[in-house]
């Protein structure tokens, strides 16, 4: 009959798992008091385990959803009243934001008009001499 080697390797995989376990709340612990978004994903990459062994953890599990809910970041509140730009004030805006858009216009087919009378000179001019032989 064989002995019996089974209680060195339960020990070793029980050490194994709270070794885990301590790299998993460490991270959970870490990530709690940083600014980075607490979920699952994170606490798995943080602490070396897969998300699976973090649901299969009950405890860590619960942990995690109750931090994630009391961490949800708030939305910004809407900007006061007094700091809002007017209705005259964003009309305004508008009306300068058309008057150079009708500026660059003006500008653009200048500078086509410019364009075209320069490759004509320059057609006009290939043409005085004569052909090449």
């Amino acid at each position: 009959m064989r002995p019996d080697n089974s209680a060195p390797i339960i020990a070793a995989a029980r050490r194994r798992h709270e070794l885990t376990r301590a790299k998993a709340v460490q991270a959970l612990r870490e990530l709690e008091r940083g600014e980075a978004a607490l979920s699952f994903a994170a606490v798995a990459h943080a602490a070396g385990v897969s998300r699976s062994w973090l649901y299969a953890e009950t405890d860590l599990r619960a942990e995690i959803t109750r931090l994630r809910q009391t961490t949800r970041r708030a939305p910004t509140p809407p900007i006061p009243a007094t700091q809002r730009a007017s209705d005259a004030s964003l009309r305004r805006r508008l009306q300068l934001a058309e008057q150079r858009i009708q500026a660059l216009r003006a500008d653009n087919e200048t500078l086509r008009r410019q364009l075209a009378h320069a490759l004509g000179d320059q057609r006009h001019a290939g043409r005085s001499s004569p052909p090449p032989r």
